[in-house]
């Protein structure tokens, strides 16, 4: 999920969203309870179907749960689930699930295996349903005896195991299998496994209550979480400062000044969970060349963009593509150090391939200017913030770069069917480890001719080594092994410049200590600590719990 730093306009509504919540106000300071502040620019729509990519955040986690939970910030960390074990078998190509006993749905019926079975038969038979793929490497899976799943894949798939058991929200079968059409279904009242049930909806506020039968004996600790819809960042961060919303979940300008200062029990963690880069587009004939990407990569001052473009809230990239400290050990050693700031080293690599400056711009020896556009998303003032910054460093050693801010359409559009040169966009395709987005941007397979639609990989890298390690960690459970192929894939990223990392990406995440206890922190990052990741956020909202 994209999360710009932009701050919209004050919209009507915003103002009486929260103020207008009925008891969910009056309540929302009691210990037993925590309030979220998480603008999504609109009202609810109490749509809480799990596999509506535009809403599953709102039951997958709290409500609906999934086999195994992974968590990215302790470097994929596996906890079983609603799985209480698992196994490869058959060079991994094959996944067992010992399916956890005692657990029971909402509306008092046993989860059992044949609820996975059908779970995955479903999105089977409606690909929309299956929001990660899962069919695009799974052959079949069946129900084994009477407690276990089993998994095959068509190849070795150890990748796919995030999305299958870590990604996938388990559906009851006594209820879905009446549902005519679950891509539309409007899930109104879900019925899941988790450890709160959707209480009441409105468009102004979600509240969910304790499950008392939750199958992790004592947990939850609180009673109740209150989900405002806020339509603007103004009245939240307002709520967030003055503790009337205890969970936030996005950006505040001067933090320390408007938030922090407020109370001593105001507090904030921003981890970095991926990259924003500047794509480039290697069939451009000038941008083909590495000594200009080179060139580019030694020119941007990484640190001055995180500073001014991103607030000092997103820290600097590096050209590895290793999101640090987040993925820190997973870094080879002193690659990250190459792609320092070093402008008159950019200069002189343009000189040594032959480019020849005048006027204060390069030229290639046929005459054709260093001249390139580079587009962005005009509504994320952030970005357009910070790829002003890249231009005016890029014009300092004569590339010129004119930035040309796009409507979120147009630019997915020209992006993904390669109609552009440069593009400043973050990746969106992180998992519990490096691999995840590397693979997203390098993967040759997985991108396409210019003209067509690239899922992934937009620039139009291709690499048959790189490919083959790709592969390669697919096959394999070993970390040893894994890390020694990413090791492969950080030095392709150094050595051929494909796209330039220039920030990392952020959880967006405020929390408030006076009431409540639990927090997820930089000491205890048990969970991705954003009330919109899933299902994290229905981890941290099961660690929560009042005050002394």
């Amino acid at each position: 999920m994209r999360r710009a730093l932009t701050v919209l306009l004050l919209a009507a509504l915003a103002a009486a969203v929260w103020t207008t919540a009925g008891s969910g106000a009056r309540n929302a300071s009691a210990p037993t309870s925590v309030t979220i502040s998480n603008e999504q620019g609109t009202t609810w729509t109490c749509n809480f179907n799990p596999f509506n990519p535009s809403v599953e955040f709102l039951s997958f986690g709290p409500v609906y749960e999934d086999l195994v939970y992974q968590n990215l910030l302790q470097s994929g960390k596996a906890t079983p689930w609603l799985a209480s074990a698992y196994a490869w078998g058959k060079g991994n190509k094959t996944l067992t699930f010992t399916i956890r006993s005692g657990v029971k749905w909402s509306d008092g019926q046993p989860f059992t295996a044949a609820d996975v079975v059908f779970t995955f038969q479903l999105i089977k038979k409606y690909p929309a349903a299956d929001l990660n793929s899962a069919w695009s490497v799974l052959s079949s899976v069946v129900q084994k005896g009477s407690n276990q799943v089993v998994f095959t894949f068509k190849t070795a798939a150890v990748p796919y195991f995030y999305y299958v058991a870590g990604q996938t929200p388990i559906v009851a079968k006594h209820i879905w299998s009446k549902i005519k059409d679950p891509v539309t279904y409007k899930d109104t009242k879900p019925i899941g496994t988790g450890g709160f049930e959707m209480s009441s909806c409105s468009p102004q506020v979600i509240k969910y209550t304790k499950n008392s039968s939750y199958w992790q004996k004592g947990l939850p600790k609180i009673d109740t979480v209150y989900y405002p819809a806020y339509t603007s960042n103004d009245p939240a961060n307002q709520d967030l400062a003055s503790g009337k919303a205890q969970w936030g979940s996005q950006f505040i300008p001067n933090i320390k000044g408007y938030y922090v200062s407020k109370s001593p029990d105001n507090h904030y963690w921003f981890p970095p969970v991926e990259n924003v880069a500047i794509f480039i587009n290697l069939k451009d004939p000038i941008l083909s060349n590495v000594a200009v990407r080179k060139a580019m990569a030694y020119a941007i001052d990484r640190s001055r963009v995180a500073q001014i473009g991103e607030y000092g809230y997103q820290p600097a990239a590096n050209q590895t593509g290793i999101v640090t400290p987040t993925f820190s050990s997973w870094m080879k050693p002193g690659l990250d150090k190459v792609f320092g700031y070093d402008p008159q080293k950019a200069i002189s690599i343009l000189n040594a391939a032959g480019f020849k400056q005048k006027g204060g711009v390069f030229y290639t020896p046929s005459g054709k200017a260093l001249s390139f556009s580079m587009v962005n998303i005009g509504g994320y003032s952030d970005w357009v913030a910070s790829a002003q910054i890249v231009a005016q460093e890029l014009k300092a050693i004569g590339i010129k770069v004119t930035a040309e801010n796009l409507s979120s359409t147009t630019y997915d559009s020209d992006v993904y069917n390669g109609h552009y040169q440069l593009a400043y966009d973050g990746n969106e395709a992180y998992g519990p480890s490096p691999y995840y987005e590397l693979r997203n941007e390098l993967y040759s397979k997985a991108s396409a001719p210019i003209g067509k639609l690239a899922p992934s990989n937009w620039e139009r890298y291709s690499n048959a080594t790189v490919d083959k390690l790709i592969g390669e960690y697919a096959s394999t459970t070993s970390l040893a092994k894994q890390k020694a192929i990413v090791w492969g894939l950080e030095e392709a990223m150094v050595r051929d410049v494909p796209i330039i990392p220039v920030t990392e990406g952020v959880d967006w995440y405020q929390y408030n200590t006076k009431s409540l206890t639990g927090w997820v922190t930089q000491q205890n990052p048990y969970a991705q600590p954003a009330a919109y990741a899933i299902p994290d956020w229905g981890i941290v909202a099961l660690h929560l719990a009042p005050k002394g």
